[in-house]
């Protein structure tokens, strides 16, 4: 590593949202050296929410998707080629192609993909599709457009609900299948998924909960679906929204701490090696990383929000040319928001470290309302539906480890919080979907012998 660490040659894999906004920062930081860019798709970096919205709604092509730039990083973007290992003593980042690129510092940003459905040969039928990229959103949309009879999505998460949300927009019939027992309790709990599946329903969602998706059926083309209770559902177009699986692979013998979970790092964006020893010149950001957070009693965490990911990837930024008594850490309060069958959530903290849930403004039966959530006595996090004004107190609360259930004091109404109720935070096993915030904790995904020296 050279002395100035403005100066040098810095390596980011990864050419989406936190692998732009780092490249940004570290220039905006002063950092002069070389800096090539690694994307293993072939487009410039593009903003992957409005592909499950305004896309599948008809009202912005995927191509129309492109993030913009605070400024020109000046980077060697290497589109189209995928990275398939790291080289720590040779410091040297292997391509497809057979190409190695050296660094002196390195970025891993690699996100998440879609999960795949298990059969390849069902998931290769025609009107089968997943949704993480401009492709499958631009295929996905097109199919829409052309009238199917019936949608059938297998996953009531937030991908899932938001498709099956443009569906009923776009007047087409859809089947929602969820192994949990409601749509988002993985991400928001028992409460809450109450008023998620009142809402689809509402909205004319044929919603199959309890049940999973058995086989996918069609010669060539989709035109159905067994479920585990026995039943049918016959459609022409699948989505399989089951989640994400964090791009790791190519990372296997590079000897770091990387599994299905992601690449643990510090509070600084370094990442960890297979033995737990922090490397000085790897550094990880957004959803591929796992890392801990003081306000969550230092469990990792595996977060796939927005906004996670251009702060981390500003704080791994940042820590790359600086040393280490002006490096910070990345804090951040987790949130994220998602906008389907008319209503507008947001959330703030971490949903799932939680032992009890409070109602502190409106109500479920007024489907606007502020919900605040709890662990062990302090409140951990807030979740509001068409009520976001009141985010930045409950915030605050968080930020502060405020006792919970939470005083009133809030603008809009707040009522005493005096009836809690149990968050009832299924165990992600039982569900079709993941949280989109997941407690990955202190275990290692690989067991390791200590081997002794003798002599």
């Amino acid at each position: 590593m050279p002395g100035d660490l403005k100066d040098g040659r810095i390596v980011i894999v990864g050419a989406s949202l936190a692998g732009l906004r780092a490249a940004e920062t570290l220039r905006e930081e002063g950092f002069t050296g070389s800096l090539t860019v690694v994307g293993d798709e072939p487009h410039p970096p593009y903003d992957r929410p409005p592909l499950s919205k305004q896309v599948l709604l008809g009202q912005a092509t995927a191509d129309t998707t492109g993030l913009p730039m605070r400024q020109d990083p000046n980077a060697d973007w290497r589109l189209g080629v995928r990275a398939t290992g790291v080289d720590q003593l040779a410091k040297q980042v292997l391509l497809e192609d057979g190409e190695s690129l050296p660094y002196d510092r390195l970025l891993i940003a690699t996100g998440t993909r879609a999960r795949p459905w298990p059969n390849p040969e069902e998931a290769a039928l025609n009107g089968v599709f997943t949704l993480r990229t401009r492709e499958d959103a631009g295929g996905l949309a097109q199919r829409l457009a052309a009238g199917p009879e019936r949608v059938l999505v297998i996953g009531g998460g937030f991908t899932g609900s938001e498709i099956a949300s443009a569906c009923r927009e776009r007047g087409l019939e859809v089947t929602v299948a969820e192994r949990g027992p409601a749509p988002l309790v993985g991400a928001l709990g028992g409460t809450l998924s109450k008023l998620a599946a009142v809402m689809q329903r509402n909205h004319g969602v044929d919603l199959r909960c309890g049940v999973t998706v058995t086989a996918l059926l069609g010669n060539g083309s989709f035109t159905g679906a067994e479920l585990s209770d026995g039943s049918r559902v016959d459609a022409d177009v699948c989505v399989v929204a089951l989640g994400a699986v964090r791009n790791v692979e190519w990372l296997a013998e590079s000897g770091l701490a990387a599994g299905p979970r992601g690449i643990a790092c510090d509070a600084g964006c370094r990442a960890f090696n297979m033995y737990g020893i922090v490397t000085d010149d790897i550094f990880v950001a957004g959803d591929v990383s796992r890392f801990p957070h003081p306000l969550f009693g230092y469990q990792l965490l595996s977060l796939e929000h927005w906004g996670n990911a251009v702060e981390q990837a500003e704080v791994a930024a940042h820590n790359m040319v600086n040393p280490g008594p002006l490096q910070r850490p990345h804090l951040a309060v987790p949130s994220f928001w998602s906008t389907q069958f008319g209503l507008n959530i947001k959330s703030v903290g971490v949903p799932t470290y939680s032992d009890h849930v409070v109602i502190a403004q409106g109500s479920l039966e007024a489907r606007r309302l502020a919900m605040v959530y709890g662990f062990q006595g302090r409140v951990t996090a807030a979740v509001t539906v068409d009520m976001a004004k009141s985010l930045d107190y409950y915030k605050h609360l968080i930020e502060t480890a405020a006792p919970f259930p939470p005083p009133p004091g809030s603008a809009d109404r707040a009522i005493a919080a005096d009836i809690t109720l149990p968050s009832d935070v299924p165990d992600p096993k039982g569900l079709s979907h993941g949280p989109t915030v997941a407690l990955t904790g202190y275990l290692p995904d690989r067991r390791l012998t200590v081997v002794q020296p003798t002599g």
